[in-house]
């Protein structure tokens, strides 16, 4: 039949791995697909256009969690969009903070690389610095 779906076709279509979708199936993100006379489960365009938009929202960052609240508000497409405006707000305040976390790791392992002699391990600066508990607790 004309958009149904093995899971493998599923898995291809949608660019994941099979097990990603039966652990969103484990998670209740995606429903559970009838099954054939065979047992084989059959997945549909829902399932697909589900999962695609749970694959974006991943690769956008966004936890299940969001992703799952997102679906939600989804499904209400008359109510204002006030909710997903929040999440994405979380969402990028959280991407900010992380950004703000690697250019001070950065910083920090250029000044390791700069004071690097490129001698013995002794004199390592990158062995030093590892060894040092001076960075420890600075991330927050």
């Amino acid at each position: 039949m004309a958009g149904e779906y093995s899971i493998g076709d599923l898995a291809r279509k949608a660019g994941v791995k099979v097990q990603t979708i039966r652990f969103y199936e484990q998670k209740k993100l995606i429903p559970e697909p009838p099954r054939t006379e065979g047992g084989q489960r059959r997945y549909s365009e829902e399932h697909l256009n589900r999962l695609s938009f749970i694959r974006h929202g991943r690769d956008l960052g966004f936890s299940l969690e969001m992703i799952e609240s997102l679906m939600l508000l989804k499904e209400h497409p008359e109510d204002d969009c006030q909710g997903a405006d929040q999440i994405a707000r979380s969402h990028l305040a959280e991407v900010e903070d992380k950004i703000i976390r690697l250019q001070s790791l950065q910083a920090e392992l250029k000044k390791m690389l700069e004071h690097c002699s490129s001698g013995k391990i002794h004199d390592c600066r990158v062995i030093e610095a590892l060894s040092c508990d001076c960075f420890q607790h600075r991330e927050k």
